[in-house]
């Protein structure tokens, strides 16, 4: 008995939790939304550490295995 009292009280501070910081997005995120917010951080992440010839160089190969 004492065991699922526990629970209880844990189970309703958790709820509370929630209550105070408001319900967990249930949808997902469209895809084109996604690629908007990275390739902005990949394309610094890319220059600052030297990296773009590599991205290019992936960008052309995937293009070609695509067949344009």
């Amino acid at each position: 008995m004492a065991q699922s009292a526990g629970r209880s009280v844990i189970r309703t501070q958790a709820q509370r939790a929630v209550d105070a910081f408001g319900p967990r997005p249930s949808g997902t995120r469209h895809p084109l939304v996604a690629a908007a917010m990275v390739l902005p951080l990949a394309g610094f992440l890319a220059v600052v550490f030297g990296g773009w010839d590599a991205v290019v160089t992936q960008a052309s190969s995937v293009a070609g295995m695509l067949g344009r």
